[in-house]
């Protein structure tokens, strides 16, 4: 069997695969490879750009640790299967009248691959899912089944949460949630010299902001979101047709393949693409705003930059481009985030920009990555741990500051390196 990523970036031939359906099934897997001293990973859904889940041995598919498993209203906590796509958590806490505080802008990923790769949004008080756990069940390459929370093997959930599938395999997640809300919505274009200038404040004034340059263009989608306490009045059926599903998907699609095949044109229609988006406002349950299906592939690089340098380094990005030869198809997508805690977590420390570069599935998105990774390393950026990317343990352990706390962990709950990978070996170090 061979397996590849949603992006096609990255292929696996396992040598075993295997649906667990029980905590004691990933044990007996674990405890399997220990034995034979191969290795074995989980899978989620392939959506990371990078082979930070890609099987050298064992594979294990997340089919049967699903949905929800438990509620707890008075703690305000729910726990799911780690298997659990976030799209299905998304609805079923919005029948329970529930909801995450903030989430990413996808929701294909299951909550485990999520969480280990510090998914993010934009805004609020916490950003990542990461920041928003309140416990785990961990199998440890040992085999031990490990439950984790700041009250429980507290040094453990501290560090684990975001854990790159170093460290464990998540069976089940548990995560602070509150009453469900709605989401205003406001989304303009604006040009870029105005939208530069203002980005920083309007994050400041709005719940979540989140917004997209064209780029050979002077022009930016900008979207802010705040809650409101009013009924909810998302768009006519018509509308979200038309935008989200005609123009977002069908055109979007069929003009990056148009402009792979010719990429002269790249920047007329990335120009067309851009003033073809007009002013909308609406409302609706959160995730149905923060969230959007992506139907057309594409390869992401994102960087967490402090927020004291989003700005110039989006700047700087723009005028790499413009001075290349480069014909970007995709969106340059800006987010502001707070600081969080999580030892591992792009944004630990300081409140960032984030800054992803795309390219359609098809196009070579090796010189124009490697180019702008070096600004964004320029800026103190630090890279997606899910997301294309080049960087090694080297100059990686230096950005973190509890980097070695990892590390230490790492030896103590995957002593034979059972999790271990390509990927985790170039981020993490060798073997032992």
């Amino acid at each position: 069997m061979e397996w590849r990523n949603w992006s096609g970036l990255v292929s696996a031939r396992p040598t075993e695969v295997f649906a667990p359906r029980t905590t004691a099934d990933v044990v007996a897997a674990v405890q399997a490879a220990r034995a034979d001293g191969t290795s074995v990973k989980m899978l989620g859904t392939g959506h990371s750009f990078t082979a930070i889940a890609a099987p050298e041995h064992t594979m294990l598919l997340p089919t049967h640790l699903t949905g929800i498993l438990a509620v707890d209203r008075e703690a305000m906590t729910v726990t799911a299967g780690a298997g659990t796509p976030l799209h299905l958590l998304n609805h079923e806490l919005e029948r329970l009248g529930l909801s995450l505080h903030n989430m990413g802008d996808i929701a294909e990923q299951t909550l485990a691959g999520a969480v280990s790769t510090g998914t993010h949004g934009s805004g609020g008080s916490t950003a990542s899912l990461s920041a928003q756990l309140a416990g785990m069940e961990l199998v440890t390459g040992t085999g031990e089944v490990l439950t984790a929370s700041r009250t429980e093997n507290g040094d453990i959930f501290d560090v684990a949460r975001i854990g790159l599938g170093a460290l464990g395999v998540m069976t089940t997640l548990t995560f602070h949630v509150e009453p469900l809300f709605t989401l205003q919505a406001h989304e303009r274009p604006m040009s870029w010299s105005d939208a530069t200038a203002s980005l920083l404040d309007l994050a400041d004034a709005h719940d979540h902001l989140d917004a997209y340059w064209f780029p050979h263009t002077d022009r930016m989608l900008v979207k802010t979101h705040d809650r409101v306490t009013a009924a909810a009045e998302p768009l006519p059926r018509w509308r979200a047709w038309l935008d989200d599903e005609l123009l977002s998907h069908h055109l979007f699609g069929a003009t990056n393949r148009l402009a792979h095949r010719i990429p002269a044109i790249t920047p007329a229609v990335n120009e067309v693409a851009a003033r073809l988006l007009s002013e909308r406002d609406f409302s609706d349950a959160a995730h149905r705003v923060l969230t959007t299906e992506r139907k057309v592939r594409f390869r992401e690089m994102e960087y967490a930059v402090p927020r004291e340098a989003g700005i110039a380094a989006l700047r700087e990005a723009r005028r790499m481009i413009d001075a290349s030869d480069w014909q970007i198809s995709f969106p340059v997508e800006i987010r502001v985030t707070p600081a969080d805690d999580v030892p591992l977590s792009t944004s630990y420390g300081h409140e960032s920009v984030y800054l992803a570069f795309h390219t359609y599935v098809a196009a070579d998105h090796v010189p124009y990555f490697s180019a702008i990774e070096q600004t964004m390393r320029d800026h103190g950026g630090r890279p997606h741990w899910g997301k294309v990317h080049t960087r090694t343990v080297d100059d990686l352990a230096p950005m973190y500051p509890r980097f070695g706390e990892f590390l230490t962990l790492r030896d103590r709950l995957d002593p034979d390196r059972v999790f271990d990978n390509a990927y985790l070996r170039r981020v993490l170090g060798g073997p032992r």
